[in-house]
């Protein structure tokens, strides 16, 4: 059998990261298969909720090279949604009753037709329109300066990704010049009132760890940005995400990487909470990619784990099969229950 350091430059492939999942190379023994944990508490096999968000991503081209990435984002990444397939979205959207649109990418304002997508969006009644960015882009180019005022007039409450509020930690995760790039972004956001109370503008920022560990307290970490950022910069915004990296694409290879893998796993199967698993975001969401597939979240959509249904892409929208599915899980969901649990809002249990 290979070495986990002899692996690494075969994860880019998804089947080889769910084999690596199931091999059972660990330094403590046999990983606990996710569905036989769940089990236990009589939770398996998962079943969603009343369907609440479509969570689409609008392509994996990015401004930025993150090392933790689970979308392995990039500028080199090519696949972009359509305008077809951008209006087959709103289409199902509004058959399907659900209530927020959930835009991200990579970079999802780097889509050509971003734009055209809000503003279509929006003329069918979205109630939650969350666009996910990574602050940068939003001071990377002048054609994408008055982002800050375009969210405002189709209110969108912006989830914006800081590593950290210094900026050491943050460079290292995402690269040279991308702490000071968002503290002028979140200054900008600022000014037209996103982050300041009484606007009605909401302004959230997520935290995801630097290394192989679970994130902190949620509460505590949002009170340090929220203290740090407002006497070092006079920034302002209303909550952080803390969420756990799950171990998939460029994370998944940091750990393998860093021999850091095997205890990062353990650590996540001793943190299983199954009060978590009440919670989990495959529940009220279906994930879709830029080519219009449907998952149950969008790690699965990395590990090109479709949904269990028979139509499994947009133009096979069946709200009824959706509803009774199964949720497909694999090994990387114990990153989703570990400790207070994860989902794209943060923690999802006290």
């Amino acid at each position: 059998m290979k070495s986990l350091a002899k692996r690494k430059n075969s994860l880019a492939n998804p089947k080889n990261q769910i084999a690596l999942f199931n091999s059972g190379v660990f330094a403590n023994g046999e990983l606990p298969i996710f569905k036989q944990k769940v089990s236990e508490s009589n939770q398996y096999p998962l079943k969603p909720n009343k369907l609440e968000i479509f969570q689409v991503n609008l392509g994996y081209m990015c401004n930025q090279v993150c090392a933790h990435c689970h979308v392995d984002a990039g500028p080199d990444r090519k696949e972009i949604m359509t305008t077809e397939t951008m209006q087959l979205c709103l289409n199902k959207l509004k058959e399907s009753g659900a209530t927020t649109l959930d835009l991200t990418g990579g970079a999802p304002e780097m889509n050509p037709n971003f734009r055209w997508f809000v503003e279509e969006a929006s003329k069918i009644g979205v109630k939650d329109f969350i666009v996910r960015s990574n602050l940068t882009i939003l001071r990377a180019n002048k054609k994408y300066y008055d982002l800050p005022e375009f969210f405002k007039k189709h209110n969108i409450h912006v989830v914006s990704s800081l590593p950290f509020y210094k900026k050491g930690k943050t460079d290292k995760q995402r690269g040279d010049g991308v702490f000071d790039a968002s503290i002028e972004a979140l200054k900008e956001l600022n000014k037209v009132g996103y982050g300041i109370t009484g606007t009605g503008l909401k302004l959230d920022l997520v935290f995801n760890p630097s290394g192989a560990f679970l994130p902190g307290n949620q509460s505590e970490l949002e009170q340090e940005f929220k203290k740090a950022l407002k006497e070092d910069f006079n920034i302002s915004f209303n909550h952080l995400f803390a969420i756990t990296n799950l171990p998939i694409s460029r994370f998944l290879e940091f750990l393998v990487a860093s021999e850091n893998y095997e205890d990062y796993m353990d650590e996540l199967v001793d943190a299983y909470n199954p009060e978590a698993v009440k919670n989990v975001m495959c529940k009220n969401t279906i994930s879709i990619d830029w080519n219009g597939n449907l998952y149950d979240c969008d790690f699965n959509q990395q590990l090109n784990l479709k949904v269990a249904t028979q139509g499994t892409h947009l133009s096979e929208f069946d709200l009824d099969a959706l509803q009774k599915r199964d949720i497909v899980v694999s090994q990387h969901c114990y990153g989703c229950t570990a400790g207070a649990g994860s989902s794209c809002q943060g923690t999802i249990s006290d």
